[in-house]
């Protein structure tokens, strides 16, 4: 049963420009720790190297292959992907090549549990579909209290927890760095992020995959930054829907402006939405 939750008033407060850093801040945690690392103390995401594809596992293998070959759960989350420019989240770069596309089905709920549209079907599609209604709903909420309940709600157990989930790592970095001053985004703040590109990174049967998704991202405060984020996760169908599935998170999807040559050479698919031409 889903439990309606009484939200207080939020306070309006002054708050400076939005820039670039700050929206790159949003990433947090778990990203700003393995980008600190790769460039050496810039807070930025990563552009693909050119030609460069994400690794694709799959345990579709010939019925010759031995049964120990096959990569296991955690080899298919943890295979590394693309490797991309620190830059390319935010440099549009229009692709002058024409990358793939994937359909994604529409959710047959629009408010679905903790305020997630759902309702997506029982195929790797459907779980690339899910995976971001709940990323979108969480960032274009920025409020820790509705993370924590989407975390409730739709992460199975032993899967990661609110505290070390990504996502909220995202909502506490953006609010820290807009200087909220509170738990959720105030009245001043607007978020959008619209699903653009995605992509099936592997697979054990129809019940399990492994799927990203590619964002674009726009905050304003005042002014406007914009950028592009990407984020991968285990999903697993149970109970009737696709739920983000019990392990640990993916190795790091590759950030990108939508629609850029570095988005296509890192293997983003664009989003299509079923029915929608």
């Amino acid at each position: 049963m889903l439990r309606t939750r009484n939200r207080t008033p939020r306070t309006v407060v002054e708050i400076a420009p939005w820039s670039r850093t700050r929206l790159l801040a949003l990433l947090g945690g778990l990203v700003v720790t393995v980008v600190l690392t790769l460039v050496g103390g810039g807070l930025a995401s990563w552009h693909a190297t050119m030609g460069a594809r994400p690794t694709v596992v799959t345990t579709e293998e010939p019925a010759t292959a031995p049964v120990d070959a096959r990569p296991s759960r955690d080899e298919i989350a943890a295979a590394a992907m693309a490797s991309v420019d620190p830059q390319a989240a935010f440099h549009p770069d229009p692709a002058t090549v024409t990358g793939g596309s994937i359909v994604v089905p529409q959710p047959t709920v629009l408010d679905g549990p903790a305020g997630v549209p759902s309702g997506f079907p029982h195929t790797y599609e459907g779980a690339v579909g899910q995976w971001a209604a709940i990323v979108q709903t969480v960032l274009e909420s920025m409020s820790l209290p509705r993370t924590r309940e989407i975390n409730a709600t739709w992460v199975r157990p032993g899967g990661p927890w609110f505290e070390q989930w990504t996502l909220t790592r995202n909502v506490t970095s953006f609010l820290t760095a807009a200087r909220q001053g509170g738990d959720e985004k105030d009245l001043t703040t607007v978020v959008s992020a619209t699903p653009a590109a995605g992509l099936v990174k592997g697979g054990d049967g129809p019940d399990w995959t492994v799927v990203c998704v590619l964002l674009d991202v726009q905050a304003w405060i005042k002014t406007e930054s914009r950028m592009g984020y990407g984020l991968c996760s285990r999903m697993e169908w149970t109970d009737g829907h696709w739920q983000v599935a019990t392990g640990a998170e993916p190795a790091l999807a590759p950030s990108a402006w939508p629609g850029s040559n570095a988005g296509v050479a890192a293997g983003w698919l664009t989003w299509r939405e079923d029915g929608v031409r």
